[in-house]
């Protein structure tokens, strides 16, 4: 996957100061107020910054945390994992593996029906989805 790399300068023109805000300062949108929380639309969640294509409908779930949830994304080469030691916590940073903007975080073992007992807890704000064409 060839890696996309933008200057700040050029991020900031691309970006709404939201979107900014959570993919390039890894900031987090307040809960329940993105536009994927409680979609059930079928297709690919790709990254809001460089359209790379990250999760499938397929494996989101409800999770009611507030944010979309995800229990895998599309293939393991498309993010990457940072450890997050932030707000006193350790938590896993996911980030988009093609431009490196910051997507949310993952959870494990928190006891929810899914075949990975993984929460991939998602910013709205990070993806695109693109809808499955139906005919």
């Amino acid at each position: 996957m060839e890696q996309v790399k933008k200057s700040e300068a050029e991020w900031r023109a691309q970006l709404t100061p939201e979107e900014y805000h959570v993919l390039r300062e890894g900031g987090t949108e307040p809960p329940w107020t993105g536009e994927y929380t409680t979609t059930k639309t079928r297709g690919i969640y790709r990254c809001r910054a460089c359209g790379a294509e990250l999760f499938s409908s397929d494996t989101k779930f409800d999770s009611h945390c507030g944010w979309p949830s995800f229990y895998m994304p599309l293939a393991e080469d498309r993010v990457r994992y940072l450890e997050d030691h932030s707000f006193g916590m350790t938590r896993v940073e996911v980030r988009c593996a093609r431009c490196d903007s910051h997507l949310g975080h993952v959870f494990e073992g928190e006891g929810y029906p899914t075949p990975t007992d993984q929460r991939y807890c998602i910013n709205s704000i990070s993806l695109t989805l693109v809808p499955t064409e139906t005919s």
